[in-house]
């Protein structure tokens, strides 16, 4: 169990430096002098950001904790009768307490440069005013839901013993790769709940009061999906 948590510690880490610091550090890069260039990555750049970071974690500690790095997957899979119920709440804390540890590191990398402020979001994820887009608090939760939801169906099929195997990391990344492409106009793109608190953390004021919905609404999304799949594709395999 010891090992376990400490891969979902680092895995963590690694999604919310990778992904988050790639939407801080690298999304919008301009050269200097009188027509600066864009150089940044934007918005398929981050995408494919959070995707690696799941893709590679999956390779390294799959085999460990299963690579979860997301309360709402080890709610989806518990739900699924993949997961034991027994290490809901300790998965949930370390990769929570991951979460913030990689934000607080990619904060000291980013807070180097002269200038630099969270008022800018900090990868943070919002609604309404803190929307990327400006949508609405409906939106944000439809978004949210449906993008969860489809997120555990990839996991819970593609991990499924009856799937090709050693495939489910590609189908994974690539799955969390295609709902950021998605979503990430519309609130940031959370569909982790540890991911937003890491943010949100550093963020403060706003960002804290808007994170009741990066937990309610990709929680609801993936207890659904824990429900859906094995309705339709049979007794859960583990």
């Amino acid at each position: 169990m010891k090992n376990k948590l400490i891969a979902e510690f680092f895995g963590t880490f690694w999604l919310v430096f990778g992904g988050c610091g790639s939407a801080v550090l690298a999304a919008l890069f301009l050269t200097d002098g009188a027509s600066p260039t864009q150089l940044g990555i934007g918005f398929v750049g981050v995408s494919f950001a959070f995707g690696l970071t799941v893709l590679t974690m999956a390779y390294a500690i799959g085999h460990i904790s299963g690579c979860h790095l997301n309360p709402a997957v080890t709610l989806g899979l518990v739900i699924g009768g993949r997961h034991p119920k027994s290490e809901f709440i300790p998965y949930i804390v370390a990769q929570v307490v991951g979460g913030i540890a990689g934000a607080g590191v990619l904060y000291l990398i980013a807070s180097g440069k002269a200038g630099f402020s969270t008022e800018g979001g900090f990868a943070a994820n919002g609604y309404a005013d803190h929307s990327p887009g400006g949508y609405s608090v409906v939106s944000a939760l439809v978004a949210e839901f449906v993008l969860t939801f489809f997120f555990l169906l990839i996991i819970l099929g593609a991990t499924d013993s009856r799937a090709p195997k050693g495939f489910a990391p590609l189908a994974i990344g690539l799955g969390l790769t295609l709902i950021h492409l998605i979503g990430i106009p519309v609130t940031n793109l959370s569909v982790n709940p540890a991911r937003s608190t890491g943010s949100a953390v550093f963020v403060g004021g706003w960002a804290l009061a808007q994170l009741w919905l990066f937990w309610l609404a990709p929680l609801a999304g993936a207890a659904l999906a824990g429900l859906v799949y094995p309705a339709f594709a049979g007794k859960a395999e583990k």
